[in-house]
């Protein structure tokens, strides 16, 4: 009754309506639009029709399969570790009788911290002649290491995009945890359900919807992301090794001055993230989620 006049409601969904179609869904459709030209600046003013040009070329890219072979690891690094290790200290923590508030605190805080912030802590870190690593190693009268060379940097910069968001999971995790009945917990302890057989035969299948949100939101982050690697990784190294669709397609745009190229590359992100949502989707859907 509070909703009747429907008026009402259009007038506060209408200002977030705005934003999501000016800020989003439009330059989403005029990137697609982009995609099929040969754009010659930035303001999109001197372009010309190219058809498929840029996706024909995204196939001899050797770049672009670089850069998804490269997204395409951090997404199963972000699926197995963040959601994972989420899933771990959720459960350990809901264990514990005092302090989960700290706990939850400390888990969560990085994620309210810049991420540029965080990959220049990192950077400092990896620092060959001043870094935190090799000082400890040198300490250990160990010879320093370089890194973020080209056969280590992607991992050193998976390692800072997983422990940021590690906490975000844990948090949803954690409170799928505690919607679960005590009761349930309660009658299988007389039947002699007790320990980590509650965990396996309990908790996780009453999580199964949470965990597929966690992972679905693990696989479009992590296809998405920018910001951590292109601080830590020299925007992609000067050979390319480290580059990540994200930050692939903002150099093309930015420093190569091609956003019409850029244009597909964002398509080609967009497509991937609905196609592997689609498919874990898909995958992880029981017959209870299908109401049978």
């Amino acid at each position: 009754m509070m909703y009747k006049d429907k008026k009402i409601v259009w007038i506060f969904l209408a200002p977030t309506l705005i934003l999501v179609v000016g800020f989003l869904y439009y330059p989403f459709v005029l990137s697609i639009y982009n995609s099929f030209f040969n754009v010659k600046d930035l303001g999109g003013i001197s372009k010309t029709y190219i058809g498929l040009g840029n996706y024909r070329e995204m196939f001899r890219d050797r770049a672009i399969w670089t850069s998804l072979k490269n997204t395409l690891i951090l997404t199963v690094a972000a699926v197995v570790f963040q959601a994972g290790l989420g899933l771990v200290l959720a459960l350990l923590v809901d264990s514990v009788r005092r302090g989960q508030q700290f706990y939850r605190t400390v888990f969560f805080f990085p994620i309210v911290i810049s991420a540029t912030a965080i990959g220049l802590m990192f950077n400092l870190m990896y620092s060959y002649d001043y870094g935190m690593f090799n000082q400890l190693l040198m300490k250990m009268g160990k010879d320093k290491v370089l890194w973020l060379d080209e056969a280590k940097a992607m991992l050193m910069v998976s390692v800072p995009v997983i422990w940021q968001y590690v906490g975000f999971y844990f948090v949803i995790i954690l409170t799928g945890i505690t919607g679960i009945p005590k009761e349930i917990y309660e009658s299988a302890a007389i039947d002699g359900v007790t320990g980590f057989k509650q965990v396996f035969y309990i908790t996780i299948p009453l999580l199964s919807g949470v965990i597929k949100s966690c992972m679905i939101l693990a696989i479009t982050g992590a296809l998405k992301v920018f910001d951590l690697p292109w601080v830590i990784a020299n925007k992609g190294a000067p050979s390319g090794k480290t580059y990540l669709l994200g930050t692939y397609q903002y150099n093309v745009v930015f420093n190569a001055a091609r956003p019409g190229y850029g244009s597909a590359i964002a398509v080609l992100i967009v497509l991937l993230g609905v196609i592997i949502s689609v498919a874990v989707n898909t995958l992880l859907t029981t017959e209870d989620d299908d109401g049978y």
